[in-house]
């Protein structure tokens, strides 16, 4: 694997231009293209790929560049594209569709603040509004880790006994716009990742069909509960892609949670994203303290790794959640999942859940933010409503 100096934008369109020349022996790659700040970079790569078998189509809307997708992938295509935002919000009806037509599509989503009023800075309320949507969704830390669960993401979107579309977010401009280096894999790593492409319910035109047609409740019913019954199925079809990596690629990614100094933790912080490398060392400086501390790095969003978490957290009594966004009325959409997964309670059997919401809009999380964090966290005997952590005026 060559190493390569990139930003995160251009690592992201090197490998989804790497995956989608992979499927050049079966029905080839489609993606539909418009660009928003921060992702333009990633389509803009794209556009200037010549594959062997496919092509990138310039289009008027995100809405239309998800139906191109749809369409791709209908027709057996490896399916691929990039939004961020307002975009996200514009391309929503199309989103749910092609998690509904059951279609392997992958997109990168760049976290960017919804508007108005309009800021384009990092925030994850724009990804996370669709968490509803019958997508997996996966959260990356730094540039590494973009490209390799770009490759993951495939494979387990593309399984058969899975089937659904992925969304890997990353934050925008702290990874986006930034370089690091990464070992970038080459054609011939990617051709022996990824199978083939097969959507075996594919249009054919010896065999008519119409797709997302009217139904019946009982049928809309049991449509979903296989949607639920494929989601369920993810965590061990991902760890089996892992195993698949390292066997080609000689190194193994973090799964659904990667944990930091868990197992005799007292408390334990929640965090995704960039949040989670700077977290880490917060945790380490912590710990060579003294202090029984530990982290949990939350990749895999949806479906939501409940019964790893537990696992995870273990015996500590006090957990807190690092949310770069916010449902109104609700707190932090990653401290809801947390409390879901303890009963649906932010305090159950003397174990403390507490929300912290930091970072929105883009301000910055700083060590310093995090040391005030796991102070309050250390402090807490009882939990309260979400603790803000604001940019000052």
């Amino acid at each position: 694997m060559p190493r390569t100096l990139l930003t995160g934008n251009h690592a992201a369109g090197r490998v989804l231009a790497l995956a989608g020349e992979a499927n050049r022996a079966a029905r080839g790659c489609c993606g539909g293209a418009y660009p928003i700040t921060p992702q333009t970079e990633i389509i803009e790569y794209l556009r200037g790929v010549n594959f062997t078998r496919g092509r990138i189509v310039p289009v008027e809307s995100e809405h239309s560049a998800m139906a191109v997708c749809i369409g791709a992938a209908l027709a057996g295509a490896r399916a691929f594209t990039a939004s961020s935002a307002n975009g996200l919000s514009y391309m929503t009806e199309n989103v749910f569709a092609a998690g509904y037509y059951r279609l392997p599509i992958v997109m990168i989503a760049v976290n960017r603040t919804l508007g108005p009023p309009w800021n384009i800075w990092v925030d994850q309320g724009d990804s996370l509004a669709l968490r509803d949507a019958a997508w997996l969704q996966f959260y990356t830390e730094a540039h590494q880790d973009l490209v390799d669960t770009i490759l993951l993401a495939f494979r387990v979107a593309e399984d058969a006994r899975v089937l659904l579309p992925a969304m890997v977010a990353l934050d925008g401009f702290v990874v986006s716009h930034t370089q690091m280096v990464v070992d970038l894999p080459t054609q011939e790593q990617v051709d022996a990742f990824l199978p083939p492409c097969r959507v075996p319910h594919a249009l054919r035109a010896d065999h008519p069909a119409t797709v997302g047609g009217l139904t019946w409740p009982a049928e809309t019913a049991h449509h979903r509960r296989e949607i639920q019954e494929a989601m369920e199925r993810v965590p061990a079809v991902l760890e089996e892609a892992l195993d698949a990596f390292e066997r080609c690629f000689g190194r193994r990614p973090s799964g659904a949670l990667a944990e930091t100094q868990t197992e005799d933790a007292e408390t334990v912080l929640i965090s995704c994203n960039t949040m989670s490398r700077t977290l880490r060392d917060v945790i380490r400086a912590r710990r060579e303290a003294g202090e029984k501390v530990g982290m949990i790095n939350c990749k895999l969003f949806r479906p939501f790794p409940r019964q790893a978490l537990l696992d995870s957290i273990g015996q500590a009594t006090r957990v807190g959640v690092l949310d770069r966004n916010h449902s109104p009325g609700s707190g932090g959409v990653f401290w809801q999942e947390v409390a879901a997964t303890f009963g649906g309670t932010a305090q159950r059997d003397g174990r403390v859940i507490q929300d912290y919401i930091v970072g929105l809009g883009g301000g910055d999380v700083t060590p310093a933010v995090l040391n005030e964090v796991v102070d309050d966290l250390r402090r807490r005997n009882h939990a309260a409503a979400p603790v803000w952590r604001e940019v000052a005026l």
